[in-house]
């Protein structure tokens, strides 16, 4: 039977405190494709939605190699809770060549991806554009999962305020390249779309930088023995790794690639529709990174447990994560219904896209405490190094269950956009009930470490 979920203050805030970093680090990250957009928008409509199709595209391919990179944190969290802090070092060392790996594939596969783009049917235009802008970005993925490594190593250990700085303080540094490089300013050349792709190199080059010189000049890492050596690699653990990695990878690729299949259902329905949708889903998507961060934090912390072998530690860290997250979706889902009116107003005028959006948003209230619980549901399972039954669970939510059922009450039932957004609804509440039965099940066992 689920444990009866009860307030434990104390337990609430250790997970705020390793929640509130991530949260802000993660609005940092959104902030740099919102300044990107309105810097490259001022170039014309044809090089910003070359700016939308490329990063479109590529997120779908480097959402894998993030997912993967996340597997260091609960694996480096039980290592920290089992005491066996000599081994984190291994750990470290394996993770940074799997994930370098795992950015060259990803950029190889975008820069012939970016050879291939006239198959999708776009303007000629913005195709040429989007084709030079993308190739640009693959070489940022090397700096990027660099610093997603050592980002991953050190949240393992609750070490979370470091990222969230070097994300802001990279904002600062993307503004000023995107600055000088897409308008020429400085003396620099005016390289426009593709300024704004060496000033994402540029910002990611920097986090890389400054979180490495963090990590390997702080007395905190001093007996980790972190220089890489090939001597370290061990195939048990780059295995250990990629089978947590992996899953977890691809559990963000369904997760991803269901919204984006239903952005094009709606896309089907019409143009209003699919702005309401745009509008809906991006306040959502802000109370989303809310509930990521608890999501994280609870992993953390289930991770420490585990390494402890304290069942009831397990069940505490996870179930009370759970709560928090329905806490804050609750409130956030309050908001939606009380402004619902209101909110739309932020992005548009139009007044058939404000009724819309605001009819989506009392069902973005609707599911929001599903998708807190799902969400915390997967970060938790990670955390118990459970991932392959979670990747398949979201698999069948989203795909099997959600998409058809969208599909069948927006088309065959003439609900339109609201049909397939309650196909999301139920798609996300299944998830969240089959997750926390995942995790009520699994914690009642101690997990070989």
């Amino acid at each position: 039977m689920i444990e009866k979920l009860r307030i434990d203050k104390k337990e609430l805030k250790k997970i705020l405190s390793l929640a509130y970093p991530v949260i802000i680090g993660q609005l940092g990250t959104i902030m740099m494709g919102v300044v990107d957009s309105i810097m490259v928008g001022r170039l014309g409509s044809e090089q910003l939605a070359a700016s939308s199709l490329a990063n479109s595209l590529i997120f779908i391919v480097l959402i894998i190699a993030i997912g993967n990179a996340v597997a260091v944190t609960p694996l480096i969290a039980i290592l920290v809770g089992a005491k066996r802090i000599e081994e984190c070092g291994v750990y470290y060392q394996n993770s940074l060549l799997i994930n370098l790996i795992m950015a060259f594939i990803t950029f190889t596969i975008i820069i012939v991806g970016s050879k291939y783009l006239y198959l999708i049917n776009q303007a000629k235009e913005v195709e040429l554009y989007a084709q030079s802008y993308m190739q640009i970005i693959g070489l940022s993925v090397f700096p990027l999962m660099i610093f997603q490594t050592n980002k991953q190593f050190i949240e393992g250990m609750s070490i979370m305020r470091p990222a969230m700085i070097i994300t802001l303080l990279a904002n600062l540094v993307n503004v000023f390249a995107n600055w000088v490089l897409i308008f020429g300013n400085l003396g620099m050349p005016r390289l426009e779309l593709d300024g704004a792709g060496w000033a994402t190199f540029i910002s990611r080059l920097f986090m890389a930088l400054a979180i490495l010189i963090f990590v390997f000049k702080s007395q905190r890492f001093n007996g980790f023995n972190l220089k890489f050596s090939f001597n370290k690699i061990k195939a048990d653990i780059i295995n250990k790794i990629l089978k947590v990695g992996l899953p977890s990878g691809f559990q963000y690729f369904f997760e991803v690639g269901a919204f984006s299949f239903a952005v094009i259902m709606i896309g089907w329905i019409g143009a209003k529709e699919l702005a309401a949708h745009q509008i809906a889903i991006s306040l959502a998507s802000v109370s989303f990174m809310g509930v990521l961060g608890i999501s994280q934090a609870g992993g953390i912390l289930v991770g420490n447990a585990v390494g402890e072998q304290d069942i009831s530690k397990v069940r505490r860290s996870g179930f009370n994560s759970i709560l928090l997250g329905m806490i804050w979706m609750f409130v956030c889902g309050l908001i939606f219904i009380l402004f619902k009116n209101y909110l739309p107003l932020i992005y548009i005028n139009d007044v058939d896209v404000v009724r819309i959006a605001s009819n989506l948003l009392i069902i973005a209230a609707l599911f929001q405490l599903s998708d807190g619980v799902q969400a915390v549901g997967v970060g938790i399972c990670r955390g118990l190094t459970d991932v392959k039954i979670p990747t398949l669970i979201t698999f069948v939510a989203y795909w099997i269950i959600s998409l058809p059922i969208g599909y069948l009450l927006g088309f065959q039932f003439d609900l339109g956009v609201e049909g397939v957004w309650i196909g999301l609804l139920i798609g996300l509440t299944c998830s969240a009930i089959m997750l926390t039965l995942r995790f009520n099940y699994k914690s009642k066992h101690l997990i070989k470490i």
